[in-house]
C-alpha cells in the first residue's frame, strides 16, 4: 500500500469498529469528491462521522500542503478498536452480565494524484 500524503484521525469515536467498517468498505479507494457525495446520502451515524474526518483531511491537504481537492483520493482508510466502556447489569442467580460499549479510532489518508502536464510549446506572438 502506498503511503498517504495527508492524514486525519478521530480517536475514541463512540461507534463500534464493526459498524464503521461496513461504511468504510463503500468509499475505500474512491476519489475524494465522489466519496463525499456518497457519504452525504448515507443516513447512518458511521457515515456522518466518516464524512467529518474526510472533510478534516481535505482541509489539512488544502491548507497545509496546497493540494487541490479535485486531485485527491482516499489511499488509506482504516478503523481500529479503542478502549471499551465496561458496564454491567445484574443477571440471573446473582450473576453479573457485562455490557461492553465499543469505541473506534478512525484514520483517513489522502494522496494527491499527480496530473501530468504535456510539453506544450508556447508560440510567441510578435
Amino acid at each position: 500500500m502506498t503511503k498517504a500524503d495527508v492524514y486525519a484521525k478521530h480517536n475514541m469515536a463512540r461507534i463500534s469498529p464493526k459498524k464503521m467498517g461496513i461504511v468504510m468498505d463503500v468509499v475505500r479507494k474512491m476519489p475524494l469528491t465522489q466519496a463525499k457525495v456518497t457519504l452525504s446520502f448515507d443516513k447512518s451515524k458511521a457515515a456522518r462521522m466518516l464524512l467529518k474526518v474526510l472533510k478534516s483531511a481535505q482541509s489539512n491537504a488544502t491548507n497545509n500542503n496546497n493540494f487541490k481537492a479535485e486531485n485527491l483520493y482516499i489511499s488509506e482508510l482504516f478503523v481500529n478498536g479503542a478502549k471499551m466502556y465496561k458496564l454491567g447489569r445484574p443477571g440471573s442467580k446473582g450473576r453479573f452480565s457485562p455490557i461492553l460499549k465499543r469505541n473506534s479510532h478512525i484514520t483517513v489518508g489522502l494522496k494527491n494524484i499527480e496530473v501530468k502536464k504535456e510539453n506544450v510549446k508556447k508560440e510567441v506572438i510578435e
